[in-house]
């Protein structure tokens, strides 16, 4: 999972407009390819992370009420918003509670900052639009890398028949699976693995964050 933020002056979110940047969803892959590098021109600066599949699992198979996703998500938002250096930021809120996730990340700040989470944000706000392009491209790098290592096994969402089938094919085979996949995705369990020992590749969708 990637989580990036991208801090714009008014002017460089104008440009942002112009070029067409929108929530990365409504973006082919191609699109946001060739949007990226205009990103990187019209931001004063852009920061990136990825979640660790590890980490995704520690979190949501401890079962710890309140410190699941949700929380690990806001723990990498606020890493991110240090890195921007910026006053205010703008967050697409993952959280149901866009509240709860900008007070989550706010307590894990080093910095002072002011954090506005909203849901659709990466819909509504240009320079979260942004981020969402940059932490998805990154996200598609990082994945086409694994594909060149382990064979093509699709784009690595839940949804992808493509992507169920190789590990399922794996399973059945009694293959170790590597260690880029999550241990905490619950599909596997239907084809006779543990919950706990399998999942998908580290594929979740990936999270936005913005500033001004």
């Amino acid at each position: 999972m990637v989580v990036a933020g991208v801090s714009a002056s008014p002017r460089g979110a104008r440009r942002l407009k112009e070029l067409g940047v929108k929530d990365s969803k409504k973006l082919s892959p191609k699109r946001r390819e060739s949007l990226y590098p205009e990103i990187l021109k019209a931001a004063e600066r852009v920061r990136w992370t990825s979640i660790p599949p590890r980490e995704i699992d520690a979190v949501v198979l401890r079962g710890e009420r309140l410190r699941k996703l949700n929380y690990l998500e806001a723990v990498y938002f606020a890493r991110v918003v240090d890195q921007l250096g910026a006053g205010n930021v703008t967050v697409d809120a993952s959280d149901v509670l866009p509240e709860r996730f900008a007070r989550d990340i706010s307590s894990n700040l080093v910095s002072k900052c002011r954090v506005k989470a909203l849901h659709k944000a990466d819909r509504d706000f240009v320079v979260v639009s942004a981020a969402s392009v940059v932490a998805k491209v990154q996200r598609d790098r990082e994945v086409a890398l694994l594909r060149e290592a382990h064979g093509d096994f699709g784009s690595g969402y839940p949804s992808d028949p493509q992507t169920e089938a190789f590990f399922v094919e794996k399973i059945r085979r009694g293959e170790p699976l590597p260690e880029f996949v999550r241990k905490s995705w619950k599909t596997w369990s239907r084809y006779g693995a543990p919950a706990t020992a399998v999942s998908l590749p580290n594929a979740g969708g990936a999270r936005d964050s913005a500033s001004r």
